[in-house]
Order: structure tokens, then C-alpha cells, then sequence
């Protein structure tokens, strides 16, 4: 079963402009079939994952290339970079030339490295993160509110159970096309490869025990203010080991960094950030959450769907190929607001509660954030609940499900 993806649109424009497009993400967000399903008419497939295919590739890259002529599409390729100088020198030879190569990896840091490289200018990058909730309800040519200037609040039509059932299972393809699909033991064979090919693949990590008991510290600590000192010292690691291994999970699509809202974007990169995983079905398998009851009364619930909303912003943004500006407010006198949006010149409160009855005193944080921030934009509740209400000055609390 194939669930349209609000990246396509983005990718056949980008095809249609540039020499060659990359498409990035987590092992298992969809690339390979997005791929097929848009190209398999116009490009070739090959994966480089495969040892023999990957040898010839790296052993002789001209001839390769003379092999599999473009237009193609490269899977993997961060098994193969010696392609790469040899993509630039096609392109640079056929330059009117678009869409000649598609190439698509699941590693961030690598790809990255390499291309900067080898095809600055040359080449578009996306980035496919797992499925949202609107793909999944079918809803991918629809705006997030503070984006379209007409948008007038309908009532919500979505099932209460699509809902817990995505924040249990989470946005991985596999899991929402195969619906009776064990979700424990997928995010678990899921975890164990991640640990086995990503990690030796990206940076010698010799203990994995070890740095999947920093995983299942990080997922305790979703949502919160993230001390390296304090995780450093009580995983008896050095400082510098937590940097770097965040630095991991961040380059291979495991977590999201979100840094605190300042005036002086100086401060936003020195100041103590928030971390949230990636997915809300990995969340729920590492901090053992198996029940729509343990979401709604266990301690890990808020913050399972703070992750929710936040994903859902970062991926609207990322499916029209921009880097969402978001970030979380919060003063020395503890006054909060969950998330902070900059896009086209507009700064967007949010407040999220795991709640079916919002209230005017869960937009305390937003009132006080006006104060200092007086042209802010519109604010929004985001709530688990169907009611759409005004609440107090320009804040409307919006259920998730119409986000």
C-alpha cells in the first residue's frame, strides 16, 4: 500500500531545475519507495548497498558511470563517494542537462561531508523524515493554520484512534502500510540495526550497549532540558563522548536539537537546548509505553506528544524543502512556551497539552511571551481533544488533529 507523500510535488519540481537532487532521512522513512514511485518511469535504480554492485562502483567509477548512464537514480550512495567527483564531472560537461542523477542516503554526516565537496551548487537536498499525521489521514495538500490566510477552523473528522494509534506506532511507513504489524518487536529490530550498520558506519562506537543505554537516556529525557554534565556524569561518560554521540543520533535522523528562543541568535547555540527523538513509536518502545492508558495518566505522556506536534511542524516545513526555524521559550522565572515558529517573517507561539478541555490558563506562557515579544503572530493551544476555542488576546486552542 502506497501512502502519498507531501514531498512529491517539491521533488518533481527540483528534477525538472537541478543537474541531480539528494534525498536524505532515517533508514526506513520511504526513500527508496518515494523514489521508485515518482522516477521508475524516467530513471534507472540502482542500490549500492549491494557489496558487489558497491565494489565495482568504488573500484572503477568512470566505467561504472559508463555502465548505468544517466538519468539513474543511486540508492545509498554514501557507500560509494569516489561516484561523486565523477557525477560533478558529467554535470559540469552536460550542464542544460536536468535530472540526470538521483541519489538518496541514510546518513546525514557522511553525505553531507561529501557532497560539499564534490557538488556544491550542483545539487538539491531534501530530507524525507518518517510519515506525518496528515500523510497518514490523507491530508498532504492541506496548510498548517498559520500558513494560510483563510484558514477557517472545520470540524475535526478524524477518528479518535488514528490518533493514539499514531503516537504508539509511530511514522514509519512499514508500520502504517502493515497495520497488524507488531510495533515492539518492529521498533526493536529497528533499533538493533540502527546500532549495527549506522553507528559503525558513522563513528567507531565500541561499546553498543553502552550507547543504547545513552539512546534509552535520551528517550527518559524527551522533551527536557538536556544537561551534558549531568547525563556525562551519570552514564560515567566524558562530556566530549555525550557531544559526539548526539552528534550521531542528530546526523542519522534519531533526534531532534531544539535550542531556546533568543532576540540574539548568538545565544540560541550556547544556551541549554531540548532534545525529542525523531519518532513517537521509538519513544514509546524505549520508555515502555505499549497503552492509550500510560499516554494519558503515565508520566512520559506530555512530552510523547509535545514530540507529536513538534514533528509534525518540522516535517510540513521539510516536505517543501526549507529548514523549519523552530524553538522553545523559557525564562529564568520558569514561564514557557513549547514551541516557537520563525517563517516568512512571522513568529508563532505554541503551547501543547495532552488534554480534551483546554483552558485559559494553559496560554499563561503565550500572554507572558507577548509582553516581550509584542508583534508575535497569532498563538496557538494545540490540544488531544476535538474543541476548536478562542482564548484570551489573538490565541485559538486547535485540536492536533486539524493541524
Amino acid at each position: 500500500m502506497y501512502i502519498h507523500r507531501q514531498l512529491e510535488p517539491t521533488l518533481e519540481k527540483a528534477i525538472s531545475q537541478f543537474p541531480s537532487i539528494i534525498l536524505t532521512g532515517p533508514r526506513q522513512s520511504g526513500k527508496t519507495t518515494l523514489l521508485k514511485k515518482l522516477f521508475a518511469n524516467t530513471h534507472k535504480y540502482i542500490s549500492l548497498e549491494v557489496p558487489d554492485v558497491r565494489s565495482v562502483a568504488v573500484s572503477d567509477p568512470r566505467g561504472f558511470l559508463s555502465y548505468y548512464k544517466p538519468p539513474v537514480i543511486f540508492d545509498e550512495v554514501q557507500y560509494a563517494p569516489e561516484l561523486l567527483p565523477y557525477i560533478k564531472e558529467y554535470i559540469d560537461e552536460n550542464r542544460l542537462l536536468k535530472g540526470q542523477f538521483i541519489l538518496s542516503g541514510s546518513q546525514n554526516l557522511l553525505l553531507s561531508q561529501h557532497i560539499s565537496e564534490t557538488l556544491p551548487g550542483r545539487v538539491a537536498v531534501f530530507c524525507l523524515l518518517p510519515l506525518s499525521f496528515r500523510e497518514i489521514t490523507g491530508r498532504v495538500d492541506s496548510a498548517m493554520p498559520w500558513e494560510n490566510e483563510k484558514f477557517v477552523p472545520g470540524k475535526n473528522t478524524i477518528a479518535d484512534e488514528f490518533l493514539w494509534r499514531y503516537l504508539m506506532r509511530g511514522g514509519y511507513p512499514e508500520l502504517n502500510a502493515e497495520p497488524n504489524r507488531d510495533e515492539k518487536l518492529w521498533h526493536a529490530g529497528y533499533i538493533h540495526s540502527y546500532l549495527e550498520r549506522d553507528l559503525r558506519t558513522l563513528r567507531q562506537i565500541g561499546d553498543l550497549t553502552q550507547f543504547q543505554v545513552f539512546i534509552r537516556t535520551i528517550a527518559a529525557r524527551n522533551g527536557q532540558l538536556f544537561n551534558m554534565t549531568e547525563v556525562s556524569r551519570e552514564l560515567g561518560l566524558a562530556v566530549n563522548t555525550v557531544k559526539a554521540w548526539l552528534s550521531v543520533l542528530e546526523a542519522s535522523y534519531q533526534i531532534i536539537i531544539l535550542r531556546p528562543y533568543y532576540k540574539n541568535a548568538g545565544k540560541r547555540l550556547v544556551k541549554t537546548p531540548k532534545i525529542y527523538l525523531m519518532d513517537t513509536g521509538t519513544l514509546c518502545y524505549l520508555t515502555g509505553i505499549r497503552t492509550r492508558e500510560l499516554i494519558t495518566v503515565g508520566p512520559f505522556g506530555g512530552s510523547l506528544f509535545e514530540a507529536a506536534v513538534l514533528l509534525e511542524i518540522i516535517k510540513y516545513y521539510r516536505n517543501q524543502g526549507m529548514e523549519p526555524n523552530t524553538y522553545f521559550w523559557r525564562t529564568s522565572s520558569g514561564n514557557e512556551v513549547d514551541i516557537v515558529i520563525e517563517a516568512n517573517g512571522k513568529c508563532i507561539p505554541i503551547e501543547i497539552k495532552l488534554s480534551s478541555t483546554p483552558k485559559q490558563k494553559m496560554i499563561s506562557g503565550i500572554d507572558t511571551f507577548r509582553k516581550d515579544f509584542p508583534d508575535a503572530n497569532q498563538g496557538y493551544l494545540i490540544h488531544s481533544g476535538d474543541v476548536i476555542l478562542p482564548l484570551g488576546i489573538n490565541t485559538i486552542a486547535l485540536p492536533f488533529r486539524l493541524m
